[in-house]
């Protein structure tokens, strides 16, 4: 993935190159907000970094490339007060940053998953005792609900001794 930086800033290409060696990406520069708005329709990126003067002298156009910016990171930085070492290190903040959330997100997704299929295995083996306490059900049924118990209790203990990541 690449980075897209937005600037009129007379120097933004020498600044993209410095900051794609820095950070070992692809670094693609737009002028103004069309040429923004055209590489964004075409291509994903990982982060959109807008220069400051220009979304407070065009509001509306730094609102458009937001809108239009999908999943990357929206950043605003002053091209005039901030160096090249300064993006790079806002632009690895906000990435490790994201990189974060997203191992956040996972893990919360995971026990989720892991607590609904614990409740899932749970449910099976209680209607499988249930089913062989009760009256006695045909040989063949009995023996799909032993199996059936058998190895929701296995699947259970499994996930009992899973690490949480």
């Amino acid at each position: 993935m690449s980075i897209l930086i937005v600037t009129g800033f007379e120097g933004a290409a020498n600044c993209a190159a410095a900051v794609g060696t820095q950070l070992g990406m692809e670094i693609e520069v737009a002028a103004g907000r069309k040429a923004a708005l055209n590489v964004l329709r075409r291509r994903e990126f990982l982060a959109v970094v807008v220069d400051e003067t220009m979304a407070e002298c065009d509001p509306s156009a730094a609102e458009a490339i937001w809108e239009h910016a999908g999943l990357a990171i929206p950043m605003q930085i002053n091209f005039a007060l901030s160096g090249t070492s300064r993006l790079i290190r806002e632009i690895r903040a906000a990435l490790r940053r994201r990189d974060r959330e997203q191992t956040l997100a996972r893990r919360a997704a995971a026990a989720a998953i892991e607590s609904e299929l614990k409740t899932t295995v749970a449910g099976l083996l209680l209607h499988s005792q249930i089913a062989l306490s009760g009256s006695e059900p045909s040989s063949p049924l009995a023996e799909k609900l032993r199996t059936v118990t058998d190895l929701a209790g296995s699947l259970r203990q499994q996930l009992n001794a899973s690490p949480r990541g």
